[in-house]
């Protein structure tokens, strides 16, 4: 089933609103939604290895930065 929508004729403000809308759709079933296990156990690990000073938190900004040069 190919249900595709032109996009690229809509201006920007037009795009936002669908994506908004979308968005808006997307969070009521969010509610419905659970988490995978492996998920939780990530957070978890991810959690201890910050407490224990193995990971160290970047700003943002700089991650995006360096991932973008990473892929680049």
């Amino acid at each position: 089933m190919q249900n595709t929508i032109e996009i690229t004729h809509l201006s920007r403000e037009e795009k936002l609103r669908v994506m908004e809308a979308i968005w808006e759709d997307l969070t009521h079933e969010m509610e419905s939604l659970k988490s995978p296990d492996w998920h939780n156990q990530a957070l978890q690990e991810t959690e201890h290895r910050l407490a224990t000073g193995q990971e160290q938190i970047v700003d943002w900004q700089v991650a995006k930065t360096e991932l973008r040069k990473r892929f680049e």
